[in-house]
């Protein structure tokens, strides 16, 4: 490319230059997709993140400081629940909604995001396995922002192997718990007042033996590393946690014992699909910013190489907000998760995120990985969305299992 490189800055602009490039890859076949109560969510969510989430992003990353401004600005405007039941504070609406949201705070601040969707995370399976006295105690403040939550499923030396997990919850006489074990890469772990957290109550049963409990982030024997150092979501934190002998009342497990694989299966359909927006909105982000300069650059009209190329990711975009979209609704609709189909999405979309914000660093010729144009900051960002949630290798893995179980179950078929 040619031309003189813009000023250093650390923003697209205000909030209606952030607007207005945002609203040009609003197409109207995946607008088609949405109701008028999700177009609302979204245009809400995008307003939000336009004045308070997007300017703050920059140095957020630079600063490797924890977005929790940026999130409670969407706690107070009433997102955080989109898919909680107003019975605890949330909005009760629909995955599509969620997802359409997810993408818009990606766009605008990827750490934040990560935030947004771990509260999420946290507070869905207590709905799905928890009495109402648990879930009214523990999953409004999630959504008002006056507690922090984490996930704690993964493991030092289990990976995405669920069923072979060594932290042991070991029930005493009168029924309550003791959970012993360590976590890692547990987002938001370092300061998580409510964590949901799957062990085994019988190791030899396998997957029969994973359950969920809640436990209370204050109680003794609770341990956690320091934040780990990652190359990106640098106002996201990432923890280990240590559970030492954690006493647990019966009333915050999960369901039966046994029932977390279930409980699992059902959560990871939501946290799937926050991987799915992201990637979108990590695409979404770094192709606005790559627009944004380059017509500083050389004015509205773009070199053809530029604008070509430009024209086949806002092609490949709206693709994969496709498949996003539709899928969620799928999960709105399904009597049980439809996993496979969610692993698709998980899989195109967060691999769409990271190759266009590398293609959108290209456009930017020498000055794509200057930090104050935030083109670079997509990429750092975005390949971390291709391991967490179930690597992306683990989800081909699941498609071709379901692939293999279709094939089979027609040729089974009698003529």
């Amino acid at each position: 490319m040619t031309g003189t490189l813009p000023q250093a800055r650390t923003a697209i602009g205000d909030s209606d230059r952030y607007l207005a490039l945002h609203e040009a890859v609003d197409e109207p076949a995946s607008d088609a997709l949405l109701d008028d109560r999700e177009r609302h969510v979204r245009s809400e969510v995008r307003d939000v993140v336009a004045t308070e989430v997007a300017p703050r992003a920059a140095e957020v990353d630079r600063s490797e400081t924890f977005a929790g401004e940026s999130f409670q600005a969407l706690a107070r405007a009433g997102w955080v629940g989109l898919l909680f039941s107003a019975e605890y504070g949330g909005t009760g609406d629909s995955t599509v909604a969620y997802a359409a949201a997810m993408e818009e705070i990606t766009a605008g601040c990827a750490a934040t995001s990560m935030i947004f969707m771990t509260q999420t995370h946290a507070g869905y399976p207590i709905v799905l396995g928890g009495d109402r006295a648990l879930v009214h105690t523990h999953v409004p403040p999630l959504l008002t922002g006056a507690a922090y939550g984490s996930l704690a499923i993964t493991e030092p030396n289990a990976g995405s192997d669920v069923s072979s997990l060594r932290t042991t919850a070991r029930a005493e006489a009168g029924g309550d718990y003791r959970i012993s074990g360590s976590k890692t890469f547990i987002t938001t772990g370092d300061r998580s007042n409510v964590i949901v957290c799957f062990a085994t109550t019988d190791r030899t049963a396998q997957r029969g033996g994973v359950t969920a409990f809640v436990l209370d982030g204050a109680s003794p024997g609770v341990g956690r590393g320091a934040p780990l150092a990652k190359m990106g979501l640098h106002g996201s934190t990432t923890a280990e946690l240590f559970l030492d002998d954690v006493p647990v009342p019966a009333s915050n497990r999960l369901g039966e014992p046994g029932s977390g694989w279930d409980i699992m299966l059902r959560a990871v359909a939501k946290s799937r699909i926050s991987a799915a927006a992201q990637g979108v909105g990590f695409a979404r982000g770094a192709y606005a910013h790559a627009l944004a300069h380059l017509r500083e650059r050389h004015g509205k009209r773009l070199p053809q190489a530029a604008a070509f190329e430009l024209a086949d990711l806002r092609g490949r975009i709206l693709q994969a907000r496709l498949l996003l979209l539709a899928t969620a609704r799928e999960v709105d609709r399904a009597d049980a998760p439809p996993t496979a189909q969610v692993a698709v999405a998980k899989q195109r979309c967060t691999d769409l995120g990271f190759s266009v914000a590398r293609a959108a660093t290209r456009l930017l010729g020498g000055a794509g990985d200057l930090r104050d144009l935030g083109v670079e900051r997509y990429v750092r960002d975005a390949k971390a969305a291709q391991i967490y949630d179930g690597t992306n290798e683990i989800q081909r893995l699941l498609i071709a299992r379901d692939t293999d179980r279709r094939l089979d179950s027609l040729e089974g078929r009698t003529p």
